[in-house]
């Protein structure tokens, strides 16, 4: 029923499509794809007004579980009451520390039970990377310090090369960093990484514009990741 709904946006492409809708992305999904994606709106529905919301996943499962939001990437899909959900990429995520910190970690790659060493700075409990973390901790029984709960990315990631702790970041997060300044060190065995569901309002309450602009931002992300530009993200088959 999707894929027939989508169909049909695209065939009806060529008819001016007006309206309103609204997406919600985590800060650091924004800085790979908010950009592109209002350019490709703009580009194929000139007409339809996009209103971004940048804020952590857990505020986002909130405003789409509120209907303040019609469209949202979010991390963590039990959250997400009963509205359509499509897994699009899973991310992996890496450890980033100041060199000085990460020092005693002499190779670029470290697996889950190394993180008990060392001091982190994460987002508060029910967002998407700490919800992460915490199964990994329960998986393997293991215990992290915590010395930081910072519900910001821009504030986290300065508390970081401050010194004070070491975080887990997406890829998406660490293509802007400035490399000198941070270190950024690979989680394997198990590699660490995170689903990307898309979710909606179900098919009945979204507008035509929010279907067509759901069609967009899918096709937007398979674009980034097949072209690279979406740093240690993989698709889901489909």
């Amino acid at each position: 029923a999707l894929r027939h709904a989508d169909d049909a946006i695209l065939a009806a492409r060529e008819a001016r499509l007006s309206g309103h809708v609204s997406v919600g992305m985590a800060p650091s999904t924004a800085s790979v794809l908010g950009v592109p994606f209002i350019n490709a709106m703009r580009e194929s529905y000139p007409d339809v007004r996009l209103h971004l919301v940048e804020s952590l996943s857990g505020n986002l499962e909130r405003m789409i579980n509120t209907r303040q939001l019609d469209l949202a990437i979010v991390f963590q899909q039990e959250k997400i009451l009963r509205w359509s959900a499509r897994p699009v990429l899973e991310e992996r995520l890496f450890l980033i520390g100041t060199h000085a910190l990460l020092a005693p970690l002499q190779e670029d790659h470290i697996s889950p039970d190394q993180l008990t060493s060392l001091p982190l700075i994460m987002p508060s409990q029910g967002h998407g990377l700490r919800g992460r973390l915490e199964a990994v901790c329960q998986q393997h029984h293991l215990s992290v310090e915590v010395v930081a709960d910072i519900d910001g990315l821009a504030l986290l990631m300065q508390a970081v090369r401050s010194g004070l702790g070491a975080t887990l970041q997406p890829g998406a997060a660490i293509s802007h960093l400035e490399h000198q300044a941070l270190r950024v060190i690979d989680v394997v065995n198990p590699i660490l990484s995170r689903p990307n569901f898309l979710v909606s309002l179900s098919d009945d309450e979204l507008t035509p514009a929010g279907l067509a602009a759901r069609v967009i931002l899918s096709k937007v992300m398979r674009q980034l990741v097949e072209s690279d530009r979406w740093p240690g993200a993989t698709l889901y088959a489909h």
